[in-house]
This record gives C-alpha cells, structure tokens and sequence, in this order.
C-alpha cells in the first residue's frame, strides 16, 4: 500500500508543487524556464505547476523575462506580497513577543512587551500573549496578508507533536496546554477554520531558524550537523543531525541547561543539584558579579541584563569579566559530554548569550578541547567550530514564524486557499 504522499501520481505532484514554490520562494523572482532549470523538470512540467500556484494566490506574475530562445517571453514569477504569513509567537521569562513573516522571510509585522511571566499563571500570561497575536493579525490584514498557522516558541519540555507545556521550570508551569487558551487567537472572524497551533522549545526553534536563516547574510549556512546552544535566564539546546531536529523519544532531547556539571552544587528548579543554570545561566552570572535582585529589576526586557554585563565587560570590569570566564567554563564542561556523544560539526551560540561570545568563547573552547575525545581524521582533530549566531535573541521568534508557514511551503494547495475560498485549503 503506497503512503499517503508517497509515489502515486498525486503525491509526485504535490512534492514539485512544494518545490516549485520554495524555489521562487528563495531565490525568486525566476521564469519558468529558470525554474524548471533548477529542479529538474520541463518548462512543459513547470507550466501547469505555476499555474496552480497563480490560481492560489501563493504566486504572481512578476514583469517579463525572455526565454534565451524562441517563442514568446514568460513571465517571471514570485511570491505573493498579499499571500499567507507565518505568526511566530515567544513566551519568555521577561518578554512575550509576535512576529509575522511572509514567503520571502521578510517581517512584515512584530511587537513585543516586557513581562514578568516567572511563576506567573498561565492564563494572564496567554491573554496577554492574544492581544499582541490581535495587533500583529490586524497589522498584517492592512497589508493583504493572511494568517497561514501559529507556532509558539517556550522555554521549556514540550510533548512531542502536542500543544502541551509538560514542564518549564523557569516560568514554573507543569502541564500546560495552549491550545484552549489560544482558541480565541487562532480562531478567524470570518469563521473559516482555526489556525494551526504549534508549541515548541525555544531551543528547537532557534536552531530551525539558524538552518533556514544561517546564510542569508553571505556567511556560511551552518552544516547539516550541529548543536545550538540558546541562552538567556535558562539555557537550551538543539540537536540537528543531517538538517533535522533530534527529538528524543518524548520530545525532550537537548536540555542542556540541566545537565549536572557539579553534583554537589546548589539546587536547580528542575529538582536537581549542580544544573549548568546555576553557573552559566543569566542569574548565576548576576549573582557572580554582585547584581542585586533590585539592581536587575532595573533593567527589564529580553537580554537587557545581558546587555549590561557586555557593557560591563567591554569596559574592563573584572567582576564581570571572571564571571563570564566561570559561566564559559561551566558551559564547556557540559557541551564537552555532548560533542563527544554526538560527534557534530559545529557548536553554535545563539540567544542572548551570543552577544556575551568574547568573554564566554575562549574558557568554553578551552574546556571542549581539553575534554573532547580527539579524532583520527586531521580536518577534525580540534574538534568542531565553535560560531555565534548572528540571529542572538531573536531566533526563537524567527524560528517560530518560519516553522508557522512549513505546512503551506510543504504541500500549497492543501494548506492555502485564495481569500474568497469557503475553505483553507484546496484539496
């Protein structure tokens, strides 16, 4: 029995549907011809494709473009500015924040509002949440945009394929579904059905936000294998293995944050002793150079207090600076355990603690590369690269908003309808 989506003529179809509009997508405005050149199909076969996409609204005619040969010009074809739009949305310790972002990947709308979420319940947290999804949803409706799905990036273990918070010990919430809390915001007015919801850990999304984003600006694109590392109050990792997320049996792999590098040291949230958070998490580091709780609360918003060590530590303040060394230190010592069990290509700072990178770097490497079994092969013998990302703090939210249109880029015609469809889908 062929699977669904498999190789039957239909499934073969909605495969180059998808790859027809990822491609002008990511490198549009293209003609037909240039299209078919890329993926490997006719002009004949790339025609009726487009013309789908056209009929959807997911593509336009974009001028003229001559063919290189005879017979008349094509038009060239991009992606719709009145289209579907990815909702991103992030749930912080400090912040909450919504994004929207367009088939090209450009944001077209985003908010974002101080919050103190820590111990907070669930439900204030998520209305307020809703009213920043309601300006970004009536932001992007001026511009001829629709919502194609949400997807919601927490700091914490989220059930694999569900909606559902299991445990975020830095918010402190045990069992959370946002599902029904976020009805009203994934539910259209024009009745049409709700918007599909995706919960993820911020970790996982910044790392899916650095393999679509990492080389957007020139720079090298990360490898297909690496581990992300987002800090801020907690720290989180990601583990991509051949471009995909390693999840785990549960849903929970990569809480790095947790991992015990001293067993005997100071009670973590998560119920355990001596956790990487309490030596390179952001309040470990506050308390390290003597920030009170009341000098801290001065400085709110994401990465603000981050922010201040940086200035602190540019300008030569020793506190701060032998702080970071301990937090890179402690870092290395736990990443170590897991390059030497995973053996990627690459460790890449992300978060807030990117913008930390000069003081973290050096102790952090240090301890990989005195802790890291070294390889036969010589292109590998100091161990994989160590980068900083150049998305920082707002991964998360990128990765959220990306991962929101993966069903329409995945399979068009099945997720997006035009406007005036009774339904959001064409099947």
């Amino acid at each position: 029995m062929t699977a669904p989506g498999g190789d039957t003529q239909h499934g073969i179809r909605r495969r180059n549907l998808a790859r027809v509009l990822r491609t002008v997508a990511a490198q549009g405005p293209l003609s037909r011809p240039a299209v078919a050149a890329r993926i490997g199909l006719t002009r004949a076969g790339v025609a009726p494709l487009a013309d789908a996409l056209l009929r959807a609204g997911l593509l336009v005619e974009a001028g003229r473009a001559a063919t290189g040969g005879r017979g008349r010009p094509g038009g060239e074809l991009a992606v719709s500015d009145r289209g579907p739009a990815g909702i991103g949305a992030e749930i912080g310790v400090d912040h909450l924040a919504v994004c929207a972002v367009d088939l090209r990947g450009r944001v077209r709308a985003r908010v974002a509002a101080d919050a103190a979420n820590r111990h907070s319940a669930p439900g204030p947290v998520l209305r307020r949440l809703s009213a920043l999804l309601a300006e970004v949803t009536g932001r992007i409706a001026a511009e001829g945009l629709r919502p194609a799905g949400l997807a919601v990036a927490v700091p914490g273990l989220v059930a694999r394929g569900a909606t559902t918070v299991v445990h975020a010990p830095n918010l402190g919430w045990r069992s959370v579904d946002l599902a029904p809390e976020l009805a009203g915001a994934t539910a259209p007015a024009d009745g049409s059905p709700a918007l599909p919801l995706t919960v993820e850990n911020e970790a996982n999304l910044g790392a899916l936000a650095e393999l679509r984003l990492g080389g957007d600006d020139g720079r090298p694109a990360p490898p297909p294998d690496f581990v992300h590392v987002s800090a801020e109050i907690g720290i989180g990792a990601a583990v991509v293995v051949d471009g995909r997320l390693l999840r785990g049996a549960r849903g929970f792999a990569g809480e790095l944050g947790h991992v015990p590098v001293r067993p005997e040291g100071p009670a973590c949230d998560c119920g355990g002793r001596g956790c990487l958070e309490q030596y390179a998490g952001e309040e470990a580091v506050l308390r390290a150079v003597g920030l009170t709780p009341a000098q801290a609360a001065a400085h709110p918003g994401p990465g603000a207090r981050l922010g201040l060590l940086a200035r602190r530590a540019a300008e030569g303040d020793p506190a701060v600076v032998r702080a970071l060394h301990e937090a890179g230190t402690a870092l290395g010592i736990a990443l170590a355990g897991a390059v030497n069990l995973l053996d990627p290509r690459a460790v890449v700072l992300g978060g807030a603690l990117a913008g930390l990178a000069p003081w973290v770097l050096p102790s952090l490497e240090r301890e990989l590369a005195l802790r890291t079994a070294v390889a036969a092969d010589p292109e590998r013998a100091g161990g994989p690269a160590v980068t900083v990302s150049r998305l920082g703090a707002d991964g998360p939210l990128l990765g959220a908003a990306h991962a929101a249109l993966q069903a329409v880029l995945d399979d068009p015609l099945r997720s997006w309808a035009p406007a005036h469809s009774p339904r959001n889908g064409i099947r």
